[in-house]
């Protein structure tokens, strides 16, 4: 049960799986355009709440999750933070802080739009807000999400949208409910935002480079921080707390961060892969506070018409550092994010936006023109691209779309009904013993 936090307590595309590869790139360059204009939009919109403000809710309160709102508000006049949720008083109050002082008179949380607790999002979402921005750990995404969509709410969300096929097919059924209802959704997955990408991967969906043969995605780096147990922390608040080292909240690092590289390798592809063959480990992140996740990966991905992709992430501090994706053409190559060399020569040198303030206004503005923006099938399916060769790795097996899409593996009722209390940590998955669910 969520309490109030007093002062004593501190898109459209892809929805058709059968879309044939050439209408979707059709359908992209559409969507690439209109959000390169969205900019231009105009701004007169009313709102359910009477007036021409569009109120925005925050749930979860940590660090990406201030920021997420602090960038919302940037995007685009006439916004405010109107409340605050959190599992947690410290976060909560944190995040207060921080946001008032860097909004102003744009932060208009009242003491009585506080609300902590495991069902802090329930009344974030029904404290007359218009807009919520979900940005609590991937694991309880799915379940937010389908709450805020059937109370009629716009959302912003961060990525992952989910950490398990149970939870993917959950945000897929409840986007097809905000495309129903006429609602916008963003994920955040910022470089379908930035306009080097934008620019860039227009480029090659218009034959820069030919056809696609192969790709490359990284993201190696050294390792995160990690919080240290405290006594008073029962098994489950500490691993909400170090959320990051435990796959039934973060969907382990392959999912919670190289998610942003694989989804630019299916945006560029303009589909999902149809199998994959991965393997990873365990070596330098072993100690009892790293709880159960990986520190290296490396996935083979085969999409349709034998294009091959290798996916590589690490968070290994030594090593050497990579983060990005190379495209091989007939006629070429790329970085999507900045050049191409091939038939046409080009080089992004242009000054784009903040993408972190630019998904937010892209929303907005969609959502002022009448024309919401619903990114919930892509980022869905970029959440199952990763789901998939962290299965894979996790047992060994060669993986296919079709058995991860209708995977029976379920980690989304850990947060269905949780509570304060005991929760052994899962054994480290071991490739070969562990089985495919």
């Amino acid at each position: 049960m969520s309490k109030r936090l007093n002062s004593t307590q501190g898109e459209k595309a892809r929805t058709d799986p059968k879309m044939p590869r050439r209408d979707f790139l059709k359908t992209s360059a559409r969507l690439t355009t209109a959000a390169l204009a969205s900019h231009l939009l105009g701004s007169s919109f009313t709102y359910p709440n009477g007036s021409d403000k569009l109120r925005v809710g925050l749930i979860g309160c940590g660090g990406r999750g201030t920021g997420a709102a602090r960038d919302c508000v940037q995007a685009a006049p006439d916004v405010e933070i109107y409340a605050l949720g959190d599992l947690f008083p410290d976060r909560l109050n944190g995040c207060r802080q921080r946001l008032q002082k860097a909004l102003g008179d744009r932060f208009k949380v009242s003491e009585d739009r506080c609300f902590v607790g495991f069902d802090a999002y329930r009344q974030v979402i029904n404290s007359g807000v218009d807009l919520v921005i979900l940005a609590t750990p991937p694991g309880f995404r799915p379940l937010h999400f389908k709450a805020a969509v059937e109370a009629g709410k716009h959302v912003f969300m961060e990525k992952p949208i989910a950490v398990c096929p149970t939870g993917v097919r959950m945000v897929m059924e409840a986007g097809k409910l905000a495309a129903q209802k006429g609602l916008g959704v963003v994920a955040g997955t910022q470089r379908r935002h930035k306009k080097s990408y934008l620019e860039t991967i227009k480029r090659i969906h218009e034959g820069a480079i030919g056809k696609i043969v192969a790709a490359q995605c990284y993201w190696n780096q050294g390792g995160l921080g990690v919080r240290k147990r405290r006594p008073e922390w029962s098994d489950v608040e500490w691993q909400i707390r170090n959320w990051l080292y435990f796959t039934w909240l973060s969907g382990d690092h392959l999912v919670e961060q190289h998610i942003h590289n694989l989804d630019v390798i299916n945006w560029v592809l303009g589909t999902h892969p149809v199998k994959c063959m991965g393997m990873g480990g365990r070596q330098a992140r072993t100690a009892p506070e790293y709880g159960h996740i990986y520190d290296h990966f490396a996935i083979g991905y085969e999409y349709p018409e034998g294009v091959k992709v290798l996916s590589m992430c690490r968070q290994i501090d030594g090593c050497a550092n990579r983060v990005s994706e190379y495209v091989m053409g007939t006629e070429g190559t790329a970085d999507p994010g900045r050049w191409i060399r091939g038939k046409v020569s080009y080089r992004f040198a242009g000054r784009g936006t903040n993408p972190y303030v630019q998904e937010h206004a892209d929303l907005i503005n969609s959502i002022r023109a009448g024309e919401p923006l619903n990114e919930t099938q892509n980022v869905a399916e970029s959440t199952l691209t990763a789901i998939m060769g962290r299965m894979s790795a996790y047992t060994g097996k060669e993986v296919t779309w079709e058995q991860a899409l209708n995977s029976k593996l379920n980690l989304v009722e850990r947060c269905e009904n949780p509570k304060f209390g005991p929760m052994p940590v899962d054994p480290v998955a071991i490739p070969g013993k562990t089985p495919l669910i």
